[in-house]
């Protein structure tokens, strides 16, 4: 298995954008009480948008598409907007695997913010295993953060 994490081009939004739209639509195993995701999340012209403005980028095996992340990056802090693998990859490492390498490829970062609903047990569990520290809850979401020393 040869993973790499790469900045996306817009020729990669469709790619990207039916995967995201299969891992999301998967979230109602988990918890989701219906079909959905975050904003845009089947959206090609907003993943074509946010491949324009070089905050998307793409996880491959051996070339192929197999997931990908949306990354905005803001002096020394990094908002993962969002991750997504395609679900027939689920409980293989691919997600850890992105997250170390978006750590990776942004030394210069020491601090990383995320936010994942508060229904889905899979991600709270996935982003605390990763060393992400909850620091706000609201009805709806949970605040995440990471300090790199």
């Amino acid at each position: 298995m040869s993973l790499q994490l790469l900045k996306a081009s817009t020729s990669d939004a469709l790619t990207l954008n039916g995967i995201s739209k299969r891992a999301f639509d998967s979230d109602i195993q988990v918890g989701a009480t219906s079909i959905g995701g975050p904003p845009g999340y089947m959206s090609v012209s907003f993943h074509t948008k946010m491949a324009r403005q070089g905050h998307l980028y793409k996880l491959t095996e051996d070339g192929l598409i197999v997931g990908g992340a949306i990354l905005f990056l803001k002096e020394d802090k990094l908002n993962v907007g969002r991750i997504f693998v395609a679900p027939e990859h689920f409980r293989k490492g691919y997600g850890s695997f992105l997250m170390r390498e978006i750590e990776a490829l942004f030394p210069e970062v020491k601090e990383f913010t995320l936010d994942t609903p508060v229904w889905n047990v899979r991600t709270n569990l996935f982003y605390s295993k990763l060393g992400y520290t909850e620091t706000k809850r609201d009805s709806d979401f949970v605040y995440y953060t990471k300090i790199r020393i």
